[in-house]
């Protein structure tokens, strides 16, 4: 077709001259012989100057040329491809026949040949006695089901493995290492259980086994088989790892396997119900709660408790630690197949980069999962002193971070093993700590010691003189309290850990429990390109918790900004329960900001507690209003009422709306006096109230968050007490 164009720019102009001349003739003979240009012969019209018709005459014939070398160009493009695409059809049938021929060839040729070794064998051991050659036979036949016929197992795992090839890679590789060609069929031939040994390695072997099956729903029989697959993979150890899948995308990717992971896994599949969330973990458990590492657990009764983490509430009702049992969730196997979608553990495994333009991370075993959606919700890591740090490795041998289940196992049999400890740190952990382990002081001769640098328990938080009264109470719960204590060097001596203080003080204990804070984890920073609050720490987050277009952060690793109180960074189980609740959210598109105020609360026991919200700071002026208590301002008649040993479980879902004032006089505002049953403490900044917290008051943490939430200045906080009824009986 080109040839063709070209000739024709060619030959247009001397055709459009020819015409011309034509009818430049055709008007002469008109006006000569008085005749009409219709009259004038053709052959007139159609010739021009010499030699014009054998230019018509090369025209005619290139232009027909032209035609017939198009019509056969196009005549074997067509054929041509046809053939092509039916080559093409016939290669993709082929090769489908032979890999199918290959493997088939393949696992006749690596099983026939280890039958055939073991029959040789059996055959060879029993050749200098001929009579008893029979039973040397039977009993490898005992292992082997029938070594009398392998070309009926091969083919019958033949039919079996021709469904799923992309499983034979990793049953093929154990028989060569175990060197049990039989045991592989017998895996193949049970496809179905066969991803279900994963959450056994997710969290603990006999639970998720059992549980997880039902999610499989129609496979009532499966519980037959689950006996026999921890077998399997006990006995094939070494192939284990190569058995466990981890999904390679997951629409949902949660960083994290703490109180804020889980909450924003209940968020997204509320409203998302189809949605598939992975959450990944470098704890062998399930999502779980931590405030009662610290509290209710260490009061049980119950011998077994660290084996079984369920604890009775203040109230008398038993739980579990889990937020949910193991068939809560599904394995990481079939979250990709699962048609409902689900939550799965990726459970043991910590990712170590990730790479935020590719949308993707790494994990510490160089696994990489892609995702649309992530959430970094890694929390944070307790800090421990420097000076226990350089101390050596006999000291740090001798020293718990109280953090995680593994460390409240630990120091659970570490106290009943031991005659003193020691807990530096006097802060909400190092406090509550003290006061469980005072309580078995008492049962078991054990000296407990708690150290701090304030003056008084929780001295950061409380007024001075409330600190003085929560010491005393802790002293009265068989704790020996040293204050104002700075620890400068750290020793191991005669088989004792000797703390020397700055001013001179030496203490000797047996184990040192370190309750000094938390370090937010922010280690995949760096490699995802996220920003650090240089002051608070933690990821910074906008108003959405968002980190980038795809990333969120919740829980102890958000900094995240407050309305009223400025940039934050909060270490609290209410803070984690929320932040991942709306994290969760906005990550199916809710687009909503952080309103919440958070509170955090703590328990000395089941007979004093307190509740707390905003900026509770003792270096910021206070105002605190008390009442006398009665039998139900304690902890344990709180959740008595609220029904929940969790309390802000039920306290988030609240909101005050125009609370109704108490109609007792107001009180006089306390001065420091002996008892302090009951109150509430106001702390200020710019006389505008930016904290409270309510003394063995419960339940009414929805007043507190509105009045802070308000930002108004109160000129009588007498009144403002009213509020909280704390004078009602």
């Amino acid at each position: 077709m080109l040839k063709c164009r070209t000739v024709w720019k060619k030959l247009a102009p001397l055709a459009r001259s020819s015409s011309t001349v034509c009818r430049q003739n055709v008007r002469r003979a008109g006006l000569n012989n008085g005749r009409i240009p219709a009259c004038v012969p053709a052959a007139h019209m159609s010739t021009g100057p010499a030699g014009g018709g054998r230019e018509t005459q090369l025209y005619i014939l290139l232009v027909g040329a032209a035609c017939v070398g198009g019509g056969l160009y196009a005549y074997r493009t067509v054929t041509g491809d046809q053939k092509r695409y039916q080559q093409r059809i016939d290669e993709i049938a082929a090769r489908q026949n032979k890999r199918a021929a290959g493997e088939l060839a393949t696992l006749v040729q690596s099983e026939a040949p280890a039958v055939e070794a073991t029959e040789t064998e059996a055959v060879a051991e029993p050749a200098p006695e001929a009579a008893p050659s029979p039973e040397p036979e039977a009993a490898p036949s005992s292992e082997e089901p029938s070594p009398l016929a392998p070309d009926a197992e091969v083919a019958a795992s033949t039919e079996t493995t021709e469904t799923p090839p992309a499983d034979e890679p990793v049953l093929e590789a154990s028989p060569e290492e175990a060197a049990e060609p039989p045991a592989a069929p017998v895996v193949e031939e049970e496809p179905s259980p066969a991803p279900e040994p994963s959450p056994a390695e997710l969290t603990e072997p006999p639970a998720p086994v059992a549980e997880s099956e039902p999610t499989a729903a129609a496979e009532s029989p499966a519980a037959e088989p689950t006996e026999p697959q921890p077998e399997v993979v006990a006995e094939s150890g070494d192939s284990s790892p190569a058995i466990l899948k981890v999904p390679s995308h997951a629409p949902y990717l949660l960083i994290g396997g703490g109180t804020a992971s889980f909450a924003a896994a209940r968020s997204i599949r509320a409203r998302d119900p189809g949605a598939k969330v992975l959450i990944v973990t470098d704890e062998p458990d399930p999502p779980y709660m931590r405030p009662p590492l610290s509290k209710e657990l260490w009061f049980s009764d119950d011998p077994s408790v660290t084996e079984t983490l369920r604890f009775k509430q203040w109230n008398g009702k038993e739980r579990s630690i889990y937020f949910q049992p193991p068939s809560f969730y599904i394995s990481a196997e079939e979250l990709d197949s699962a048609e409902n979608g689900g939550v799965a553990v990726l459970s043991g495994k910590k990712v170590v980069h990730m790479d935020v333009r590719g949308n993707k991370v790494k994990l510490d075993d160089d696994t990489e999962i892609s995702y649309d959606k992530c959430l970094i919700a890694t929390g944070g890591v307790p800090r421990n002193l420097q000076v226990i740090e350089r101390a050596g490795e006999e000291v740090m041998k001798r020293t718990t971070l109280f953090r995680k289940i593994e460390d409240f196992k630990s120091l659970d049999k570490v106290s009943r093993n031991i005659k003193s400890i020691t807990i530096v740190g006097g802060g909400f952990l190092g406090s509550e700590l003290a006061c469980a382990l005072g309580r078995r002081s008492t049962e078991s001769g054990l000296e407990v010691i708690q150290m701090f640098p304030e003056k008084g328990n929780m001295g950061k938080v409380l007024p001075e003189y409330l600190s003085n009264w929560t010491t005393e109470k802790v002293k009265r719960e068989g704790v020996k309290i040293i204050s104002e204590a700075l620890v400068k060097a750290v020793v191991c001596k005669d088989d004792k850990l000797e703390i020397q203080l700055k001013d001179g003080r030496l203490v000797k204990t047996d184990h040192i429990v370190a309750a000094v804070g938390l370090e937010p984890n922010v280690d995949l920073a760096k490699s995802a390109g996220l920003e650090v609050d240089s002051d608070f720490g933690g990821f910074r987050v906008n108003a959405e918790l968002q980190a980038r277009s795809n990333i969120w952060v919740a829980g102890d690793a958000a900094c995240f900004y407050d309305i009223r109180l400025g940039r934050r960074r909060v270490e609290h189980h209410d803070h984690a329960v929320v932040s991942g609740r709306l994290a969760g959210e906005n990550m199916t598109g809710a687009s909503k900001p952080y309103w919440h105020q958070s509170m955090f609360w703590s328990d000395l026991g089941p007979d004093v507690g307190y509740e707390a919200i905003g900026i509770v700071d003792s270096s910021l002026p206070t105002v605190g209003v008390f009442a006398k208590a009665t039998a139900k301002d304690t902890p344990k008649a709180a959740t008595e009422q609220s029904g929940t040993g969790i309390r802000s479980e039920s306290e988030t879902e609240d909101t005050a709306t125009s609370p109704v004032a108490s109609s007792s006089p107001a009180p006089a505002m306390v001065q420091h006096q002996d008892e302090y049953g009951k109150g509430v403490i106001f702390y200020l900044r710019d006389k505008v109230v930016v904290g409270i917290i309510l003394w063995n008051v419960f339940n009414r943490m929805p007043i507190a968050r509105k009045i802070i939430k308000d930002g108004e200045e109160h000129a009588d906080l007498n009144e403002v007490a009213k509020l909280f009824n704390i004078h009602d009986d």
